[in-house]
């Protein structure tokens, strides 16, 4: 290979590799403060975590403060791209609506019970004050876009004649209440770990008082019945 040639091909791998490098960081970032919270982290732990220099970390991200905000920002992201695939999960042309919604329910109970996401509830909670802005960010960034894809696929089953929700807004935001009510008291707020029987029984009862608020009666006009 030329000399002109290497200077190419390692041009071309440079962003990647910073790329991935930022990633390793934000990665470990989120580890350490999940770990330690906030005020007991230290860049030069999370630089090890990661397994780069302190100053590297510096490079690429400032300062501990927007170390944090990215960390948390990132971890937001995966769990609403994990939270958004469970609702699409919900097939619109099933046969028995009651057990499509169960096995919706138990996916997101699934995302909500992870350790990651009990790691950034506790984060956000317990910072809340340092970093005021963030709650609301991760909030229009994750839990009102679940709740609008919630919305959506309630809507279309209104539209097709299996529900009667008039506010599919209204419902979708019902549905996971009913959902993560009954899962941060069984988890005692995530110090707890739920069974999978448990996590189970949440999501069905929270179905069954889904439907008796928004369900059509078998045999009712456009019930499908």
């Amino acid at each position: 290979m030329t000399e002109a040639r290497a200077t190419v091909e390692a041009g071309r791998g440079a962003p990647r590799g910073r790329i991935d490098k930022r990633q390793a960081i934000l990665s470990a970032a989120f580890t350490v403060f999940a770990r330690q919270g906030y005020t007991d982290a230290c860049v030069q732990e999370i630089a090890a975590e990661a397994g780069v220099a302190k100053p590297t970390v510096y490079n690429h991200l400032n300062d501990k403060a927007n170390l944090f905000r990215q960390a948390v920002l990132i971890a937001a992201d995966e769990a609403t791209a994990r939270n958004l695939a469970a609702v699409e999960g919900l097939l619109l042309s099933c046969d028995d609506l009651h057990d499509a919604l169960v096995s919706v329910a138990q996916a997101l109970l699934l995302c909500h019970r992870s350790e990651q996401s009990w790691a950034l509830r506790r984060l956000l909670y317990s910072e809340v004050a340092r970093f005021p802005d963030l709650l609301d960010t991760v909030q229009g960034r994750g839990v009102d876009r679940v709740t609008e894809a919630m919305a959506d696929r309630l809507a279309r089953l209104t539209l097709s004649g299996r529900l009667t929700a008039t506010d599919p807004v209204r419902a979708a935001e019902q549905f996971m209440a009913l959902l993560a009510g009954p899962m941060e008291a069984r988890s005692r707020c995530g110090t707890r770990q739920v069974p999978d029987a448990e996590l189970n029984g949440i999501a069905r009862a929270a179905v069954d008082t889904f439907l008796k608020a928004f369900g059509r009666e078998p045999g009712a006009p456009g019930s499908g019945a």
